[in-house]
């Protein structure tokens, strides 16, 4: 802070190690020393909205795995700024690498992100009928394929925090619900990708039962006929012509399937975003920052998908970099000022397998 040089604080550490919960304590060990004391009148400070962004991405970012009941399933990067008298003038965050393959497959002993408990939990008395949802999470097969309750989680409770700090941030009543809304939809959307049955010869998907397809399209916004047409028969280009090709059962939900991991990762980014939008006061000046990275956790399932395998990659360089700075280059420095040392050895060295990904 005194040398007015931007920071960073770099959080790693394999799942269930602490990091989401170091950086939240981080946070608001800042937004509390820092604060400015500027409140205008009926909006929450500063502070409390920096603090209060934990429940809403926590909800929409986090998931029970193997290892953890609260394992964040995403990285993301937080800059908190400050003025010249080292006053907190904002914060900013960019997320990474959302796992986006949980929402549409779990294992039996995981669930899927806490939103969707969280929104069958009856906290909001007239959520479920707006979102078209019944009183039943079985009725949605895409988030009921692992566990439905955490004995460590109280869904209700959890929502009452997350629905709370969407009006502490700024959050409209419509935006509000536009959110919740579009999470209910990739529910439905699961059940729809059930509805294709295969038709003549060639067994083109089509659907027989809209009443999956129609609550997609009412929670969308958008036409249910136009939207079932390019679930059966995309348009493919060929040459400079456009020409419609029937899909397979299969093909067909693979295709809602892709569309809802896309409707729900753009959800969680229009949140951020909103969340940047309200973290940042223009009055006062951003000179520094110190920067906090989370990143999710490393793990190994019994079935590692092509983002898990990143996230472990992303995980083992942070700590080859922490490693080679820590420890390498501060022996080597001892070295070379001729200090009675004896080196440490801090364990295998697992550069060749980050060469060899």
């Amino acid at each position: 802070m005194n040398s007015g040089v931007n920071q960073s604080i770099l959080i790693t550490g394999e799942s269930g190690a602490g990091k989401t919960e170091n950086t939240k304590k981080v946070i608001s060990y800042f937004a509390t020393i820092c604060s400015s004391g500027k409140r205008k009148e009926g909006e929450a400070s500063l502070e409390d909205k920096i603090v209060q962004t934990n429940p809403v991405l926590e909800a929409w970012g986090n998931a029970k795995t193997v290892r953890n009941d609260n394992s964040s399933r995403f990285g993301k990067f937080i800059r908190i700024h400050f003025n010249a008298s080292g006053k907190l003038s904002g914060a900013d965050m960019v997320v990474y690498l959302l796992e986006k393959s949980r929402l549409t497959y779990q294992q039996p002993l995981e669930r899927c992100y806490h939103s969707f408990y969280n929104i069958m939990s009856d906290h909001v008395p007239d959520l479920k009928e707006k979102c078209l949802l019944s009183n039943d999470i079985l009725d949605y097969w895409y988030v009921s394929q692992g566990k439905l309750t955490v004995p460590s989680i109280d869904d209700k409770e959890d929502m009452m925090f997350a629905d709370e700090a969407f009006n502490v941030l700024g959050f409209t009543e419509q935006e509000k619900y536009d959110v919740y809304k579009n999470t209910a939809c990739m529910m439905h959307m699961g059940n729809m990708t059930k509805d294709f049955v295969p038709v003549g010869k060639e067994e083109q998907a089509e659907i027989k039962n809209e009443d999956n397809a129609i609550k997609v399209a009412t929670l969308s916004g958008i036409d249910c006929e136009w939207m079932i047409t390019y679930f059966c028969k995309p348009k493919l280009k060929v040459g400079t012509e456009w020409v419609q090709k029937g899909s397979t059962c299969q093909a067909a939900a693979n295709s809602v399937a892709g569309i809802a991991r896309a409707i729900y990762e753009r959800t969680f980014r229009i949140v951020v975003e909103k969340c940047n939008e309200t973290l940042i006061d223009k009055a006062m000046k951003k000179v520094h920052y110190i920067g906090v990275l989370d990143i999710a956790g490393f793990e190994i399932f019994d079935y590692n998908g092509f983002e898990q395998i990143c996230i472990n990659y992303v995980n083992e360089k942070l700590q080859q970099f922490f490693n080679q700075h820590m420890f390498t280059l501060e022996q080597e420095e001892y070295v070379r000022e001729g200090l009675d040392w004896a080196n440490v050895d801090f364990g295998m060295d697992l550069q060749p397998c980050i060469d060899m990904f």
